[in-house]
Order: structure tokens, then sequence, then C-alpha cells
């Protein structure tokens, strides 16, 4: 890897924990650039070392979100903490099933979510100001720690953006909120994934923690920038990372 790329490589890490920190989705700015610059780096290997790279950012926006944003913890610490052994599975089936069968049926729920969205202008703007049901708690717990755990584990895209709507549909979160305890339960996915990577030893440990410290100066940013300028300034960002992410899915589905 040359100087070039080196730098590239730390900035889109940057970057990636930005948008990430606000919305999800920073794996589609740092797995493609950590392919470009190690071009016959083996899948596992580039899965591995973005997670340890991912993880150091998601705690970090977590930490930023968690002392400034109020959060339902009996919904995220039981999400966050089935997170971790689901995306464990996830990473085990990892190489027995192809990415292009998840491929469509994410585009759709993308392009049904940004549709929602953008529908619903008051979706997510604020707290939905009711108590969320035993019922609905345990289903949206289910639904983040369980489902989206594992399919983190196993492919990855958007996991950040469903994990915030996930908690906006399910409990009524505003999307700042949703942002905190998805960045939770999100690091609890990286962790699970990234045991499993590192006992296959497909961890390039070295550039996982210079690509993870630039992730954190742009975890830090972006979850200051989302408490800063609130649930519209996340709405804006999810719609163009849903919007993006679609796009690239599609290229790649039918490229």
């Amino acid at each position: 890897m040359d100087m070039a790329h080196g730098v590239g490589l730390l900035g889109a890490a940057a970057g990636a924990g930005g948008v990430d920190a606000i919305v999800g989705g920073g794996g589609l700015i740092q797995l493609p650039a950590l392919l470009l610059a190690y071009p016959t780096l083996p899948a596992a290997a580039a899965l591995g070392t973005n997670k340890l790279a991912s993880i150091s950012g998601t705690s970090t926006a977590a930490a930023t979100y968690l002392r400034r944003t109020k959060v339902d913890r009996r919904v995220m610490l039981p999400a966050a903490a089935l997170a971790v052994v689901c995306a464990g599975f996830g990473a085990v089936s990892a190489s027995s099933l192809p990415t292009s069968v998840f491929r469509p049926i994410v585009m759709a729920l993308l392009v049904c979510v940004a549709m929602f969205v953008v529908f619903r202008p008051s979706f997510g703007a604020q707290e939905a100001g009711m108590e969320a049901s035993p019922r609905r708690r345990l289903a949206t717990t289910l639904a983040a720690g369980i489902g989206i755990g594992f399919y983190d584990g196993i492919f990855g895209p958007g996991t950040g953006t469903f994990l915030i709507i996930c908690f906006a549909v399910g409990i009524g979160t505003s999307f700042v909120a949703g942002s905190a305890m998805a960045k939770v339960v999100n690091a609890g996915t990286n962790f699970g994934a990234l045991l499993v990577f590192a006992t296959q030893g497909h961890v390039m440990w070295a550039l996982g923690a210079g690509m993870g410290a630039c992730n954190i100066i742009g975890a830090r940013i972006g979850a200051r920038l989302a408490l800063k300028r609130g649930a519209g300034f996340v709405r804006g960002v999810l719609l163009v990372v849903v919007a993006v992410m679609v796009v690239k899915m599609g290229f790649d589905q039918f490229s």
C-alpha cells in the first residue's frame, strides 16, 4: 500500500465514523476503501479488520450519545447482549451464504424505509410521547438483538439504519434517541462478529487499530453534530445514506 492509499484509507475511516455515528451505513465507505487499498485482501480479513475499526467508532459514539440522551435501557441493554451472540452466529455463517441472496431483500427494505420516512415527515422528529407496552418492548428487543444482530454478522450494510428505524417504529423513539440506542447495539454486533473473525485469524490488528483511531475521531464529530442539530438533520442524512446504499447494492447486484 502506497502513501496515497494509506492517507485515503485513514480519511475514509474518519468519514465512515462520522456517518455511522449519525445514522449508520459507515461500512459503505470504510470497507470499499479497505479493499481498494488492499485489492488482494481475502474477504474474511477485510470484514474482520473492518469490524475492529468499526467497534472503536460505535463505542465512542455510544458513549457520547448516552451522556446527553435519554434512552430506554430496558430495550437497549438486552438487545445489545443478544446482538453479541447473534452477530457471532452470523459471522460463522457468513462463508456459507452468498451476499447476492441478501442484496435484493435489503434493497427492497431500504426503499420501503425511504418511502416511509419521506411520506411521514413527523416520523422520528420527537419521542412518541407514550409508554411502550411490555409486548412492544419485547418484540423490539428481539428484532434488534436477534434479527438485525444476525444480519450484521452475516452481511451488514445498513445495520445502524435498520436499528434506528426499528427503535422508532417499535417503541416510538426520536431519530436522535434511536441513534443513541443503535450505537450501543451496533457495538454489540461488531464485538460478536469480531470475536469470531479474530479466533479465525482474520484480523489485521495494526491496520485495524489505525483505522479505529480515525473512526473514533469521526464518530465523536458525527455524534455531536446529531445531538446539536437534532432529528431533522438525522432524518436528512438517513435519506441520503439509504439512497446511496440502494444504488451501491443495485450496482453490485446487477453489474
